[in-house]
């Protein structure tokens, strides 16, 4: 089994990846936050801070585009891999409302026919492989049945199922039965992603798709960082251990950053899910999330550390019912 590393806006940007990679090894694609590339034929200083080779060096990164244009995906999908990139990946699976409303992410499953023609273009020009991370679908899972058609037509390196539809967001139960039912019918290698936070459910996954060759974690990696490593067979992160990733993190960041309090307000985000690792947590969280400057918030993650225990599995505090 392959385990990636799912991308995450504000969290597992380029010092993230590199940190993580150093104390947790195991993770076989950091897949990046996607980026978007357009008509100017060349990447923003923004996107170069995180895309750039030399700020990826030893991580097994894979950049992700989020685009309707095949020229722009064309274009940034060879200069990436002229960088050295082994792998492009596609997102057509994101969700958010200012992205579908676009066309992009999810919302260019709604358009099944401008799809095929956007892969018909693309693939005819992109020399490096592609990969994509798709969902079933805009607002019905039966809509999947079309769109496996079109993806089957392509040489596509490996499709990213998340099973929910667009609608879905991120809320309610996984559609665990219409991915099981397109499985089979994938041509090319499939990766899982979805809800998977947990040593268990990395092993039901297995379980249930024994050929499965791969799947992806993103909150529950962050929120357990160790997650990986452990499913190598490698040790559970301690406090002490869980302490250091933090430390070199967080001063990564200010360095990164140029300024402590804007390194504290990432690592705020970091805490979201890493404080589901962690017995009894309601009040050391209220004061992280109350430190107003980096003095005070070095003083509130150094007692999480120091007071609170760490749980044999974490307890995703983020899950919400439909």
């Amino acid at each position: 089994m392959r385990y990636y590393f799912a991308p995450m806006e504000g969290v597992t940007g380029a010092v993230y990846r590199r940190t993580h990679h150093a104390f947790f090894p195991g993770v076989d694609k950091y897949f990046m936050p996607f980026i978007t590339p357009t008509d100017t034929g060349r990447f923003t200083p923004r996107q170069l801070r995180d895309i750039a080779p030399e700020v990826n060096a030893g991580v097994p990164a894979v950049p992700q585009l989020l685009t309707k244009s095949a020229d722009d995906c064309i274009w940034a999908a060879n200069a990436l891999g002229n960088m050295g990139y082994a792998e492009v990946n596609l997102n057509l699976g994101c969700p958010s409302g200012t992205v579908t409303a676009k066309g992009k992410g999810a919302g260019f499953l709604a358009d099944p026919d401008a799809l095929d023609r956007f892969f018909d273009a693309v693939f005819a020009a992109v020399r490096v492989p592609l990969s994509v991370k798709t969902r079933l679908g805009m607002r019905d899972p039966a809509e999947f049945d079309h769109l496996l058609e079109i993806y089957n037509r392509y040489p596509i390196a490996e499709l990213t199922i998340h099973p929910r539809v667009r609608q879905d967001f991120y809320k309610g139960s996984v559609r665990e039965t219409d991915f099981a039912a397109a499985l089979p019918n994938c041509r090319m290698p499939v990766c899982y992603n979805g809800d998977i936070v947990t040593e268990a459910d990395v092993h039901a996954v297995a379980a249930r798709y024994p050929a499965l060759p791969a799947v992806m974690v993103g909150r529950g990696l962050v929120g357990d960082p160790s997650l990986v490593t452990r499913l190598r067979g490698g040790k559970r992160a301690d406090s002490r251990t869980l302490e250091a990733f933090h430390d070199a993190l967080y001063s990564r960041y200010c360095d990164a950053f140029g300024d402590a309090r804007i390194a504290m307000l990432r690592m705020k985000e970091i805490w979201f899910y890493h404080l589901n690792l962690f017995e009894n947590s309601e009040k050391h969280g209220k004061r992280l999330k109350k430190a107003a400057d980096p003095r005070a918030y070095a003083d509130a993650a150094a007692a999480v550390f120091r007071d609170l225990a760490v749980r044999d599995d974490i307890v995703p505090g983020w899950f919400r019912p439909a």
